[in-house]
Order: C-alpha cells, then sequence, then structure tokens
C-alpha cells in the first residue's frame, strides 16, 4: 500500500502470521533476542543501546543499499503495548516506521503490518523520492513479514 501526502511518503506491507498476536508482538519487541532475527539481510549490526524490550528501547543499526550502509538510529515507543510499536529514527529526517499487530481471524493468526512514514520533497523530485521509497522498502518489509512467520512458528529460542 503506497500513499502520498504532502511531503510524506507512506510505504507499507501487510500479513497473515499464523501464530498468536502475543508471541508476534513479543518478537517485534524485543531488540536483544527476537527482532534480530526477523530482519531481512540488508540490515545488520542491531546493537541496542537503551532499554532492549519494547518502550524506551534505542537502537542503532546499519542498511545496506546499493553498496552502501548506512548507519541509524531509532526509540521505540508503544502507543498501544501489546499491538503497535513505533520506531521513530533520530536523524532528524522525520521518517517513523510502525508495526501493528491484530489478532487474525483465526484464533492461532495474527494480522500484521509495517508502515513506513517518510518525509520526501515536494513535486516531481518528491515523486521520485517516493517510488524509489517503496520500491527499495516494500520488498524488505514482505521479506521481514515472511522471517517473523517463520521464526513466530518455530521454538522461540531458535
Amino acid at each position: 500500500m503506497d500513499q502520498n501526502k504532502p511531503g510524506k511518503r507512506i510505504v507499507s506491507a501487510s500479513a497473515v502470521i499464523p501464530a498468536r498476536r502475543e508471541r508476534v508482538y513479543s518478537l517485534i519487541a524485543n531488540y536483544r533476542d527476537g527482532h534480530p532475527r526477523i530482519l531481512p539481510k540488508q540490515f545488520s549490526n542491531l546493537m541496542v543501546e537503551q532499554g532492549g524490550v519494547g518502550a524506551g528501547t534505542v537502537i542503532r543499526f546499519q542498511m545496506s543499499m546499493f553498496g552502501m550502509k548506512r548507519t541509524l538510529r531509532a526509540a521505540i515507543s508503544e502507543p498501544q503495548p501489546g499491538s503497535v510499536l513505533v520506531e521513530t529514527y533520530l536523524d532528524g529526517n522525520g521518517a517513523v516506521t510502525t508495526f501493528t499487530v491484530s489478532p487474525g481471524n483465526a484464533p492461532a493468526d495474527s494480522n500484521v503490518t509495517i508502515t513506513t512514514e517518510l518525509p520526501v520533497r515536494s513535486g516531481f523530485l518528491g515523486r521520485i523520492e517516493g517510488t524509489i521509497s517503496t520500491w527499495l522498502l516494500r520488498p524488505l518489509y514482505v521479506k521481514e513479514l515472511e522471517n517473523l512467520a517463520r521464526v513466530s512458528t518455530g521454538p522461540f529460542g531458535a
């Protein structure tokens, strides 16, 4: 799903995960043991600077694209603990990634959506930035959701 807002681009991906909401959310919120196991290979060197689980956690990680690595830092909040977790990037550009976990139609399923809101320039350059952002990020989120499904259905320590 992609939406345009003035100065913003929204990139998201969703999936039904065959595991209970509590288990899925706990994997996402645990930046020491759970979250690193669901990240695609383009994300590396996830370090916990503060906290480690849920709200109050501060992380640093690297993201590789086109052979270049960029280091990012994010503060974690939980506007709805157990359902919504937000990574607010601290580099000052205003980007925010939200993980939303809700019960699925079956009792043992969860609906998970990863959404990033990115600032983009207005006009033609903004449309190009938005298109490239979607082209780069959406496949990463699809892979992250696939990894989440695999990890959440296996043994918790696996």
